[in-house]
């Protein structure tokens, strides 16, 4: 098979490299990173040959998946990091079965968080003069493109390569579009351009597969008075604030503020009584505090109607995840600490995201399995929600392929009474967790997914799959600088 994309076969299918969402600083890679990536090219180079593909062709299968998660298990453990890990057989990276076996999977999997850019917007005539945001992205897919000057690379952001990365080249069943944090005029994504990539998905014969977040930061004039027209014209599904933004360098606010009181106030008198909360991955010292999670325990106590879905779990990115800690302000603990303290146990209004936190704890087991653990333990296996914040992360199939493989440790398991991550549990994860927040209709699952337009073109795609294994956030300190310019 003759591939258009990377046909030499120089890029892996499990994406480790410094690329952020735009919210935080890239982080370097760690010499065990350049390590896993070295050896699973070595791999790939010598197992394409013992199976006769070319280097491509065997990093499109399965095998090619398995050999570097494969890789990762190896460069890890090399460094000590040995509480989580991928489990796969080690004939996964030669056998098509055995590796099918471990990172395929026929979940149903419920993305609460993606994202993509309009690339005609009106936020790109406010961009500063010279700004190239996104200029990391390799240009091969905007051949095409017909943007003016330097703007041509974010056509490969729009709903068209939305589409293909999401539902062609991994297994996601239905998405969430979710927003970042701007003005009101600086706003990469408006609601109706949302809207309109929704209906893209719909007019393929019918199927709901796209949700809809409605963007509220409440301390700035505007929001708050908008959010009727967001639930009436948009029927959105939930609404997305961050409680550290706020407008022209103003700080951040807590949920129980008058701000965010009126919010949530608003929220139930609109009936769309499920609010996303931005929490961890700071956008710096500025309003470092209101980035942790001391208001969520107060408020979802104070509001049992409302449902909290903790974007991020406020993870961050400078400091590894642990034991719990009670003395630690931020990072997951802080949300569970809130979370305790409110006198909230599993099961509760308070639910764990999991966007660019997975794609991060890939780097680090360690940190993984305490994470992952802790919310286990914490808030429970049916109130953890399956997030990748891509398409800034290109497709998401590795890391769902990651997750369906990762293991806490018997070492780990036993010293600090994190569960096994079962087959259950993932699929609560994955998509069934998310199900009591988004209501979808049983024709929808039962009927539609199935067999409609997006299903019979991904059976099809399968047989001759063709992924670019890119992705397109900012990938150093000065194009997340640049990708910050955009607004704000």
């Amino acid at each position: 098979m003759r591939y258009a994309n990377d046909p030499d076969g120089t890029r892996l299918p499990i994406k480790i490299d410094t690329t952020s969402n735009g919210e935080f600083t890239p982080v370097p890679l760690a010499p065990e990173h350049h390590h896993a990536n070295r050896l699973a090219r070595e791999a790939a180079e010598a197992n394409a040959q013992r199976l006769g593909l070319s280097r491509r062709g065997f990093l499109v299968s399965a095998c090619g998946a398995a050999t570097t998660l494969l890789a990762m298990n190896t460069a890890y453990a090399a460094v000590g990091k040995r509480g989580g890990f991928f489990q796969l057989a080690g004939e996964a990276s030669l056998d098509a079965d055995a590796a099918a076996a471990s990172v395929n999977g026929n979940e149903f999997i419920f993305d609460v968080q993606g994202h993509f850019v309009n690339p005609t917007g009106t936020w790109t005539r406010r961009l500063p003069e010279g700004a190239t945001p996104l200029s990391s992205f390799e240009t091969e897919f905007c051949a095409a493109a017909e943007l003016p000057g330097n703007l041509d690379r974010l056509q490969c952001f729009g709903p068209d390569a939305f589409l293909r990365d999401i539902f062609m080249d991994s297994d996601t069943s239905l998405m969430v579009l979710s927003f970042v944090p701007s003005t009101r005029e600086g706003e990469p994504l408006t609601i109706e351009e949302a809207a309109a990539t929704a209906a893209i998905v719909e007019g393929m014969k019918g199927t709901h597969r796209m949700f809809l977040h409605g963007r509220v930061n409440p301390n700035q004039p505007g929001d708050l008075e908008d959010m009727e027209r967001l639930a009436r014209e948009f029927g959105i599904s939930a609404w997305k604030t961050y409680t550290q933004w706020g407008p022209d360098g103003a700080s951040g606010f807590w949920m129980d503020d008058d701000v965010g009181l009126a919010m949530i106030e608003r929220a139930r008198a609109l009936d769309v009584k499920n609010i996303a909360i931005h929490k961890g991955l700071p956008f710096g010292r500025r309003s470092y505090e209101h980035s942790t999670c001391a208001d969520v325990g107060r408020v979802a106590k104070r509001f049992p109607d409302v449902n909290f879905l903790i974007y991020h779990s406020g993870f961050v990115t400078d400091q590894a995840e642990g034991p719990y800690d009670p003395q630690r302000s931020d990072g997951v603990d802080s949300l569970i600490t809130s979370v305790l303290e409110a006198g909230l146990g599993p099961g509760s209004n308070v639910y764990a995201e999991l966007g660019s936190t997975w794609r991060f704890l890939m780097r680090d087991p360690d940190s993984a399995a305490h994470t992952m653990g802790k919310l286990l333990k914490h808030l429970g296996p049916d109130n953890i929600l399956w997030g990748t914040d891509s398409i800034w992360y290109g497709s998401p199939q590795d890391q769902i392929q990651a997750f369906r493989t990762f293991q806490i440790s018997d070492e780990f398991q036993e010293r600090y009474g994190y569960p096994a991550i079962t087959p259950e549990i993932r699929a609560k994860i994955f998509g069934l967790n998310a199900l009591g927040i988004y209501p979808v209709e049983e024709s929808v699952l039962r009927e539609h997914l199935p067999g409609d337009a997006i299903a019979r073109a991904r059976a099809e795609y399968r047989q001759r799959p063709d992924p670019s294994f890119l992705t397109y956030g900012p990938k150093t300190r000065r194009e997340f600088l640049n990708f910050k310019a955009w607004g704000g």
